[in-house]
C-alpha cells in the first residue's frame, strides 16, 4: 500500500483535473487509503483551495456533489440548502450480465456500447446540445455521463426518474408502438401490424430496431441466425426457426415499408428487442442513479483507488476510439518491479501482461493497476 500511496502523492503533485462549473456550490468529499468512512461535507472557495488539499492528502476516491448549494459545507443535508443539480447518469458494467465473462477488457467494452445509447436518446430523443453534456471514463468499470443543461438544473426527483424511465422503457405501451390495421379488400379483411421507422421516439427507434436486426439475421448463415435470435429473452429454437425460414426477399421489403404480417413469431420479438435497444441504468440497489438528486460522483481528472486509472473525459464524437487502458493511464513506462500475489492477464498501452506468481518487472502503470486491484505488491 505505500507503494500506491507514494505513487498517488506523485500525481497529485500535478494532476490533471477538470473542475466542475460553480464549484464553491458543490460538496466535495474523499476516501483515503487508509479510512473505511469517507470524509464529506468539504467545500472549497477556489480551484487552488481545491487543489492545495488533493496535493496534501492524495486520496485514493474523490467525489464532488452533482448539487449545487448555498451551504455546501454543511453537516446535514437540510442545512446545505439545495439550489439545484446536473443530470447524471452512472452506467457500470458490474450491472450488464455476463459482461465479466470475458474479462475487464471485454466488459469495458460493453458497457461503452451502453454509453453509446445512452447518448443517442440524450440527443436524439430529448435534444440536449453535445456541448452542455461531458462524458468521462469512471476510472473503473463504467462511464458516467454529465448534463449541465439549465433546463434540468432544478428538476425533482420524480422528473429525473421518468427520464430514466424512458430511456430504460420502462412501462413503454407497446400498443402504441405496434401498431394493428384491418385493411379491407374486395370483401375481406387483413390485419397487419404497422411499424413507422420515420417517427421519432420510441415508436420509430423499436422500428427501426427490428428492420435492423431482421437484415441482419437474414444475412446470416440460418443455424448462426437462429442462434443469435435465442439470445433474445423469450425466443425459443421453434420461434427463431419460424422467422427465419418465412424471411423471403418480399416479406423483408414489406417490413422494410413498415408493415409486418400478422405472425405471432414476428410479434414476439418486439418485447426482448425494446430491451436490447433500452439502457442498463439501475445502481447496485436497484433504483436510477438518475434519478439523486444529492448524488456525489467522481472528481474528473482524478484517480481512481482501485485501479489507479484517471477519470478521464470522453469526447463525444470520437467514443469509439477512446480506448480505457490506453487513454485513462495516469503514470509512465517506467520499469518497476513488484510482488505478484495472484496470476493476472490484462492488456494496457495495446501491450499484453500475461503475469506470473513471483516477482516481475513491468511498466510503472501495470505496477500501479496490479497494486491498486490487489494482485501485487510494490
Amino acid at each position: 500500500m505505500r507503494f500506491l500511496k507514494k505513487k498517488f502523492y506523485e500525481y497529485y503533485l500535478k494532476p490533471d483535473i477538470i473542475f466542475p462549473s460553480r464549484i464553491d456550490r458543490r460538496e466535495f468529499a474523499f476516501l483515503s487509503f487508509s479510512d473505511t468512512m469517507m470524509r464529506r461535507h468539504i467545500s472549497f472557495p477556489t480551484r487552488d483551495r481545491l487543489l492545495y488539499y488533493l496535493r496534501i492528502n492524495a486520496p485514493a476516491h474523490a467525489y464532488y456533489s452533482s448539487a449545487y448549494y448555498r451551504r455546501p459545507d454543511a453537516a446535514t443535508m437540510q442545512e446545505k440548502e439545495w439550489m439545484g443539480a446536473d443530470l447524471i447518469f452512472d452506467l457500470d458494467a458490474d450491472h450488464i450480465p455476463g459482461a465479466f465473462e470475458s474479462g475487464y477488457e471485454n466488459a469495458l467494452r460493453m458497457v461503452k456500447e451502453e454509453m453509446k445509447k445512452l447518448l443517442d436518446f440524450l440527443l436524439e430523443d430529448f435534444g440536449f446540445d453535445k456541448n452542455k453534456m461531458h462524458v468521462f471514463f469512471s476510472g473503473g468499470r463504467g462511464y458516467h455521463c454529465h448534463v449541465f443543461d439549465r433546463r434540468v438544473i432544478e428538476l425533482g426527483s420524480g422528473e429525473r426518474r421518468e427520464i430514466v424511465d424512458y430511456i430504460t422503457a420502462r412501462g413503454l405501451d407497446m400498443d402504441s408502438v405496434i401498431v394493428e390495421k384491418e385493411i379491407f379488400a374486395d370483401g375481406y379483411s387483413i390485419k397487419k401490424v404497422e411499424i413507422m421507422p420515420s417517427l421519432p421516439s420510441w415508436r420509430g427507434r423499436i422500428a427501426r430496431g427490428i428492420i435492423e436486426f431482421l437484415k441482419e439475421i437474414k444475412s446470416m448463415e440460418r443455424e448462426d441466425a437462429i442462434k443469435k435470435m435465442m439470445e433474445l429473452e423469450g425466443i425459443g429454437r421453434k420461434i427463431a426457426e419460424s422467422i427465419y425460414d418465412s424471411l423471403d426477399e418480399e416479406r423483408m421489403k414489406r417490413i422494410e415499408e413498415g408493415m409486418i404480417d400478422q405472425l405471432s413469431a414476428y410479434k414476439r420479438l418486439i418485447k426482448p428487442l425494446a430491451k436490447k435497444l433500452a439502457v442498463s441504468l439501475h445502481s447496485s440497489t436497484d433504483e436510477p442513479v438518475t434519478a439523486d438528486i444529492k448524488r456525489l460522483i467522481r472528481l474528473p481528472g482524478s484517480l481512481h483507488g482501485k485501479t489507479g486509472l484517471k477519470v478521464e473525459k470522453v469526447d463525444i464524437d470520437a467514443i469509439d476510439e477512446f480506448e480505457p487502458l490506453r487513454d485513462a493511464i495516469a503514470f509512465g513506462d517506467e520499469i518497476v518491479e513488484i510482488e505478484v500475489k495472484k496470476p493476472f492477464s490484462i492488456e494496457m498501452n495495446e501491450e499484453r501482461y500475461e503475469l506470473k506468481k513471483g516477482r516481475a518487472r513491468v511498466p510503472e502503470y501495470v505496477a500501479v493497476f496490479a497494486v491498486a486491484r490487489g494482485f501485487a505488491e510494490g
